[in-house]
Formats: C-alpha cells, sequence, structure tokens
C-alpha cells in the first residue's frame, strides 16, 4: 500500500501523479474550452498540438527520474486531455482529496484507480457535493493550509471559479489541527490577465522560506499583504501581470533546493539562481496555453 505524506510543497519528492498529454483529443471549440486563455488560442489557431506537449511533458519526466522520484501516470483515455493532474485530487499530510471537478472531466479520476487501489480507503476523502474544491487551489504549508477561493454572490457565473466557501469550512473539519487561511482570487472568464485561475496560478512557496507573488491576482489587498509579512518582503519575487499571464508562479518543487521551471522564465530563473536554488529549465510554453504549467501537471502524493 502507499503510505501518502504531504506536509507542505517542498520537502524531497518521493513519489508523484504526473499527467499525460497522450491522446489530449482534439482542439476543443471556444464553448467548451475552461478558461479565457484556452480561448485566445483556440481564436488566434495558436492552440499546443498534442506531439508539442508531448514532447513537453517527456522533458518534465526526465527531470523527475533524475531526481530518482516514483513517476506514476493516469491510463489514457480517447481524446480526453489528462494533463492536470493537480486539478483531479491532492494529499495533505496521509488524507487523498477527490475534487468535486467540472462534470466532463470526472474520467479523468477514473484513469487513476489503479492508483487508488494502493490507498487504504479510508485515508480517500470524497467531499461532499456543495463542496467545490480543486488542487491548484490548496497548499499545505506546515502549519497551515493557504487555500484560493471565491465567495462573491455571482460565483456560478464563473467557469473559473473553482473552489468555494464550503471547501473552506471543509478543510477545516477534515484537519483541526491546522490553520485554514483563505485568499479572495481574482476571477474573469474573457481576459486572461485578469484572471487567477488557481491560488498557484499567483502564488507558490519555494525553499523554505520564499515565495513567488502576483499582487493583483488578489481582490483583498489585506490578504496578499498577510502573504508578504508572513514570507517577508526580501524572501518574496513579485512577478508582473505578463510573467503571472505566462505562468511564472506556477514552477514545481522537487525539494527545498531545487525547483522545476519554464525555460523562459528568464527574470525568475536568475533571480531563483540567485536565492542559491538549483534550477532545473524545461520547455512547457505549449501547456502553459491552456492556463496551467508544472504545479498543475503534477500531483504529489509523497515528500519527506
Amino acid at each position: 500500500m502507499l503510505k501518502l505524506h504531504i506536509q507542505n510543497e517542498t520537502s524531497k519528492l518521493k513519489a508523484v501523479l504526473l499527467g499525460t498529454a497522450e491522446s489530449s483529443g482534439p482542439i476543443p471549440s471556444f464553448d467548451e474550452a475552461y478558461d479565457p486563455k484556452s480561448r485566445e488560442h483556440i481564436l488566434a489557431g495558436t492552440y499546443p498540438k498534442e506531439e508539442d506537449m508531448l514532447l513537453e511533458m517527456d522533458a518534465f519526466l526526465q527531470v523527475l527520474e533524475k531526481y530518482e522520484v516514483k513517476v506514476y501516470r493516469p491510463k489514457v483515455l480517447k481524446d480526453v486531455n489528462q494533463i492536470f493532474a493537480r486539478d483531479i485530487t491532492f494529499v495533505i499530510q496521509d488524507k487523498l482529496i477527490e475534487s468535486n471537478i467540472l462534470p466532463d472531466r470526472l474520467k479523468e479520476i477514473d484513469a487513476i484507480d489503479y492508483l487508488l487501489d494502493q490507498i487504504s480507503k479510508e485515508k480517500i476523502i470524497v467531499p461532499p457535493k456543495e463542496v467545490h474544491i480543486e488542487g491548484g487551489d490548496v497548499m499545505p504549508w506546515g502549519d497551515y493550509i493557504f487555500v484560493g477561493t471565491y465567495t462573491g454572490n455571482d460565483y456560478a457565473e464563473f467557469i473559473t471559479a473553482r473552489t468555494n466557501a464550503a471547501a473552506v469550512e471543509f478543510l477545516r473539519q477534515l484537519f483541526p489541527a491546522k490553520i485554514v487561511k483563505s485568499f479572495e482570487l481574482r476571477k474573469s472568464n474573457t481576459n486572461a490577465k485578469e484572471n487567477a485561475l488557481h491560488l498557484d496560478c499567483c502564488f507558490q512557496p519555494i525553499g523554505k522560506n520564499k515565495a513567488i507573488l502576483h499582487k493583483n491576482g488578489f481582490l483583498v489587498e489585506e490578504e496578499y499583504n498577510w502573504l508578504v509579512n508572513y514570507f517577508g518582503k526580501e524572501n518574496i519575487f513579485e512577478i508582473t501581470k505578463e510573467e503571472m499571464y505566462c505562468m511564472n508562479s506556477n514552477v514545481f518543487s522537487i525539494s527545498e533546493q531545487v525547483v522545476v521551471s519554464e525555460r523562459n522564465f528568464t527574470r525568475l530563473n536568475s533571480w531563483l539562481r540567485a536565492q542559491g536554488f538549483i534550477v532545473e529549465e524545461i520547455p512547457y510554453a505549449e501547456i502553459a496555453k491552456q492556463e496551467g504549467l508544472l504545479r498543475c501537471s503534477t500531483m504529489p502524493l509523497i515528500r519527506e
């Protein structure tokens, strides 16, 4: 049996689920797309090709294997986009929580049933229907669980709003020893530069005490300021609107020293190296066109 163990975002990674771009299906129609960035590329005729995404994910796999991480992959479903493993489930401590995902994507959970079979049934949590939650909005960080949410009255109007107030309460009850700290995110169905699809699109902790942040992703300035105070201004890399759009905060930590990043993130990667990180640069710009990047593609199962 798999003994799940996730306490934070950066401890040495032992086992992970990595999505797959194989048989990711035809280009969706404008109405089928889940986010404004995908819609933008559909209209422009620049939506990513499967063969390019396969090469990018293979580069990611090679880096994970270089660091001796055990990598699981979903079973390949015909014509289904299964790249973003973080959306369908996530792990906190020794529990795997299934996301109440958009109904079209439920079959993605079926594609990892062989993996779920290796986890004790009592450790798999299925939230009640009113709890909307996706892994991109949830970040365990020591005593805290950081959660991106949207609680406006117009929640139902946003296809980009994925985690609701009920989810925040659900996590508080499930992990009573943790401090669940929620952050209201800026949402837009139409403008990718004004949309934080998930918390990891505008914030991510790295190393032991550092973070990548984008102020405009947060609706409430005090909540953004709380993060600045918590990490300390000198430990924060503030990304621009353009960098957020390109998913600069969606890198992935293999350990407290090693960060996998997109090779075009020149400003960020230089800063990371100046801070003493080992930066593994890979091409991932095609996958980024779907408003997801490295963290979105992974679902860590075991960290030290």
